[in-house]
């Protein structure tokens, strides 16, 4: 079959089939699985039940190895690596377990083992140290349905841990850890995505960012692990065609570097372990059957963990456990025997990681309301300062779908105004109407393909002022920015639409507090234009063409057709098509900063503003989990101020619509980011208040 995806938050609607490229190779499983033996088993828990184990490195080095095993009413006991018990900790009735290291809590960092409790359907988090388990969750994080599994997944845009659930009825929660003011853990929910059946583990591949869950009948899914990124779900392996026979049961990731990078399932209804290469779209390689130390074969292999870096002699290449509930034990085995069952190499795992992210993460301070229109609706923001309050201060945004919003700096609704799909918005200070002195509104109209036109009042909001419909005389007008001259004081407005046409109208006073068009200048480029900015000091306009460049030329009438690469995207690799939203950060005298949306990497390009506009790096928005305010994806309209704007956002700010509202999710939205933020985060400069 080929492949195909299934996307959206709605696994149980969709129809997917198996997509594994090697999905039919039935001579690979028609051959008999060899054996892999056990090096060890824990001893038999008090409770007699064996749910989900982890393996417990020694975070500093000097420490011993440790399995912490779920084991239901006895909650977690712990064991050494040779099996002997060395103690339990109460744990409600534990289902399965997972670990994590250099978790940040207090003013240090700690290894945590995140818990399920069966009993109260809740998330439990402990502090490992010392051969002691001791609870460090704020409080059982009630999870709403009956969990099955759960695994530990460090995002590696920031390093926050987040926790997926798999759950009795199909659930696949999210959740983000935080840590609480008085030196605990909390989580919260980000996303839920759902199947139709059971589900019984989950596993990250960290290296690829993915989570694969086992969906007990149906088969193993694989979807994005980041909650900004498309879920991108896709079956790799099934009971009808594929090489599960009944029930697929426990997953585990072994990252044993290029070549060796393996998912490992437990085919229990066979009684054997699946492995799949996950450099290869997780292809089926081969299967093995589990032994005891005596010889004898597990019949149901339950849920899996494993590690890939060396543990003692014993393991130089990392230790894969396996929950055998007719032990009922956990037995170890070394990668490097599964390794030869199956006629593969261990690989060696890669060294971790160290230092900073490549691209350094900021947080919002605070978001809109979401849009009420469903779907990629929310599109394109403007700012504007109060002269006097700064608090005061307004965000106008386009709702695509159906009209305008007005927005206080805390994201409140302050008006909507169903006037259209307005997709693009801009707004000017300083425009003579009637004798006042007006803030004007401009945005892009595709239901009627117009101009509209609005003044802003700090009382009223937005009050219509359009002398009658402004055609645009394009076919879907989408892209919008104004330009105020310094050299002559006219006001203007750019659009451009679905083809390479853009036009400049120049914004006149048409008598009876009204504001017509008038047609100044057309251009032309090569391919898709949308976000545009206009420097009103310099004279200079800001193109991004999507998926070439970003360009600037004259915005005045007469500036002509010359336009000049600023930075081209296949010449920087820190871009990704498409170019969309810009702004400008003004520091005065001509200096400060062009910001970029590059959203297919999901971050932004800051650019000089003066002299050679050398490109300063970029930055990424992610999640804050205490205050629940999710990152920024596919940005489509983003806005940047110089301003004072109110507590928090007094060297102004970076507004910018977030594609995907997670946590929980939403329709889409607006995130406000403070402009000190950001440029702590790159060394960059701000103005004062």
């Amino acid at each position: 079959m080929k492949n195909r995806l299934c996307t959206g938050y709605a696994l149980a609607l969709a129809a997917c089939w198996l997509a594994s490229p090697a999905a039919h190779a039935g001579d690979a499983a028609s051959q008999q699985a060899a054996t892999v033996s056990a090096a060890s088993s824990t001893t038999a828990p008090a409770s007699s039940k064996i749910g989900g184990a982890a393996l417990i490195l020694a975070a500093d080095g000097r420490g011993q190895p440790r399995i912490v095993a779920a084991t239901a009413l006895g909650g977690l006991e712990l064991y050494a690596l040779d099996g002997k018990r060395l103690g339990a900790t109460p744990a409600g009735e534990a289902a399965a377990v997972d670990v994590a290291y250099g978790v940040p809590l207090g003013k240090g960092t700690a290894t945590v083992v995140a818990a399920l409790d069966g009993s109260s359907h809740s998330l439990r988090l402990f502090r490992f140290a010392d051969d002691r388990l001791d609870e460090v969750g704020a409080r059982p994080i009630a999870l709403g349905f009956a969990a099955e599994g759960l695994c530990l997944y460090r995002h590696p845009f920031d390093g926050a841990l987040h926790v997926f659930v798999v759950g009795d009825g199909g659930e696949i929660d999210q959740l983000a850890v935080y840590a609480t003011a008085d030196g605990m853990l909390d989580a919260r929910q980000v996303r839920r995505i759902g199947v139709p059946s059971p589900l019984v583990q989950c596993a990250v591949d960290a290296a690829a960012g993915h989570v694969y869950a086992s969906e007990e009948e149906v088969g193993i899914w694989r979807f994005n692990a980041d909650p900004e990124a498309e879920i991108a779900a896709v079956l790799v392996d099934s009971p009808r065609g594929g090489h599960i026979d009944e029930e697929v049961g426990g997953l585990a990731i072994h990252d044993g570097g290029p070549g060796s990078r393996w998912l490992i399932a437990s085919n229990a209804s066979a009684g054997t372990l699946n492995v799949y290469d996950l450099e290869r779209d997780a292809a089926f390689v081969a299967s093995a059957a589990v032994a005891a130390r005596d010889g004898s074969r597990v019949d149901e292999p339950g849920l899996l963990h494993a590690t890939s870096v060396a543990v003692g002699r014993r393991y130089p290449h990392g230790v894969l456990l396996v929950a055998d509930e007719d032990g009922p034990d956990v037995k170890s085995i070394a990668i490097e025997a599964l390794a030869a069952a199956i006629g593969a190499s261990p690989g060696r795992a890669p060294a971790a990681r160290a230092g900073a992210p490549a691209v350094p993460a900021v947080t919002a301070l605070a978001e809109t309301a979401p849009v009420a229109s469903y779907g990629d609706a929310a599109d394109d923001p403007a700012i504007w300062a109060h002269p006097t309050q700064p608090g005061r201060s307004l965000i106008v945004a386009t709702d695509k779908k159906a009209g305008l919003y007005v927005y206080d700096m805390q994201g409140r609704v302050k008006q909507f105004l169903p006037d259209g799909k307005m997709n693009n918005v801009d707004l000017r200070d300083g425009f003579r109407l009637g004798g006042d002195t007006v803030t004007l509104v401009a945005a892009s109209n595709r239901t009627d393909k117009t101009i509209a036109l609005y003044r802003l009042d700090p009382e009223a909001g937005l009050v219509e002022v359009a002398d009658g419909p402004q055609p645009t005389g394009m076919l879907d007008p989408y892209g919008l920015c104004m330009y105020r001259s310094a050299r002559s004081g006219e006001t203007y407005v750019f659009v451009n639409g679905d083809d390479t046409v853009m036009r400049q109208w120049r914004l006149v006073d048409a008598g009876n507090g009204r504001v017509r068009t008038e047609l100044v200048r057309e251009l032309a480029f090569d391919s898709q234009t949308e976000g545009c900015v206009a420097d009103d000091e310099t004279g200079v306009l800001y193109v991004g063409e999507e998926d070439v460049a970003l360009w600037k030329l004259s915005a005045e009438p007469n500036g002509g057709d010359d336009k000049v690469a600023v930075d081209r995207i296949e010449a920087n690799p820190a871009l990704k098509d498409d170019i969309e939203g810009m702004g400008l950060y003004d520091l005065g005298d001509g200096r400060g900063y062009i910001v970029v949306s590059s959203q297919g990497n999901d971050t932004y390009a800051v650019y000089r503003r003066e002299g050679a506009q050398e490109y300063l790096g970029s930055f990424r928005v992610v999640a804050d989990p205490a205050r629940g305010i999710d990152g920024i994806s596919e940005t489509d309209g983003l806005e940047v101020s110089s301003r004072n704007l109110g507590p928090g956002l007094e060297h102004g700010a970076m507004v910018a619509q977030d594609g995907r509202n997670v946590m929980p999710v939403e329709n889409q939205n607006y995130k406000i980011v403070s402009w000190k933020a950001i440029a702590d985060a790159l060394g960059l400069e701000v103005r004062d208040p």
